[in-house]
């Protein structure tokens, strides 16, 4: 069996507790069962013989004070088996096992509680009856209160996804625009447009079929940066973006750039970040286009174990040479952003250093992500 057609691993999820969260559960525990009490406390007025108040609100507020403090068991098996599509048996299986769990310790809790209160009130010893017989009652009540807080603890969760996908859409939504803008003002910063036109100019009267071509890779660039929605788009898509990028470059620095590309077959339909490669390509001519020797760039995809990726390396000065172009690096800090919106830890960007010692930058990727 290869690699890829293995089953991945059982993780096994453990709930974050919070000061604030558990105070809340506690405190509504607490009311709950002073409600419940309360409830009984008048069934019990109703008769002739109704007896001290006291017991009512004991037995219930033990009840729902272990409830709470079994709360994290209950959260733990939401975690790990939140809805039958984990497979009919994960789910069975763990809900049972803390099901059972559950109903022990809220059994155990709550008849500890109420020996220890009882005595402290000096109410005599606390009969819980028989066991044969409260055992099994108690476990029908808690088989109920399983399941609804488990449903109320899913569907909390299930709201909480809802709003973090929402917020993450709407951030994803602000970078791309961004790169867009980026990528647009780039393209239209004026040494670049000029360079362009110029040399447009320049092979008019002479190729007229290249100059068609830097006119249309022009129009197209301006277009896919304007016209552009989603996020991402498959490699095949980027690399033709990038091609046309590089041959307004070519076209303004001839022999000066040499640009090489080495994409493993299989990798043009994974997508990828919008203009991920134009950045890098981007960044490494315009941090070494004072150089006098010819600049190569290397371009690559390659695919390493669960991982792919995505790399650009130079024979420029590297990352710690003086670059003519000053600035923050805003092209690699937005893709970083980019990356950890789109895969979360899944995927990365490393700086590094080429065999020449020009500026080497790789782009990690989930395998998943076509």
């Amino acid at each position: 069996m290869s690699a890829e057609s293995q089953p991945a691993p059982l993780r096994w999820y453990w709930p974050r507790l919070r000061a604030r969260p558990a105070l809340k559960v506690l405190l509504f525990c607490l009311a709950l069962g002073v409600w419940q009490g309360s409830a009984v406390r008048l069934e019990q007025l109703s008769y002739r013989n109704h007896g001290p108040w006291a017991p009512a609100f004991i037995w219930e507020v033990t009840s729902t004070l272990a409830v709470a403090l079994a709360f994290p068991l209950l959260m733990t098996a939401v975690l790990n088996a939140p809805g039958p599509r984990v497979g009919w048996a994960r789910f069975l299986g763990v809900h049972g096992v803390a099901f059972l769990l559950f109903t022990s310790l809220h059994i155990a809790v709550m008849a500890g509680l109420r020996h220890a209160t009882y005595a402290l009130l000096g109410l005599g010893p606390y009969d819980f009856g028989q066991l044969g017989y409260k055992l099994p009652m108690e476990a029908q009540k808690d088989l109920i209160s399983y399941g609804l807080i488990c449903a109320v603890i899913s569907l909390g969760a299930a709201s909480r996804e809802r709003q973090r996908r929402a917020l993450r859409a709407a951030s994803l939504e602000g970078e791309l625009k961004a790169a867009q803008l980026q990528s647009l003002t780039g393209q239209l910063h004026p040494h670049f447009l000029f360079n362009a036109l110029n040399t447009i100019s320049s092979v008019m009267y002479e190729d007229l079929s290249r100059t068609d071509r830097l006119l249309s890779d022009l129009g197209q660039l301006l277009r896919a940066s304007l016209e552009r929605t989603e996020p991402t788009w498959t490699l095949g898509e980027e690399r033709g973006h990038t091609e046309r990028f590089i041959a307004l470059l070519a076209a303004r620095f001839g022999d000066r750039l040499d640009v090489r590309w080495s994409v493993e077959p299989g990798l043009e339909a994974r997508r990828v970040p919008c203009f991920a490669l134009q950045t890098l390509v981007e960044n490494a001519v315009k941090h070494n286009q004072d150089l006098r020797t010819p600049l190569e760039v290397r371009i690559r995809g390659r695919v390493d174990g669960e991982r792919w990726a995505l790399e650009v390396e130079d024979t420029g000065r590297g990352f710690g040479g003086l670059s003519p172009s000053k600035g923050p690096g805003v092209g690699l800090a937005q893709m970083e952003r980019v990356l950890a919106l789109l895969y979360g830890d899944r995927a990365g960007l490393k700086r590094g250093t080429g065999p020449e010692g020009g500026a080497r930058v790789t782009v990690w990727l989930p395998r998943e992500a076509s």
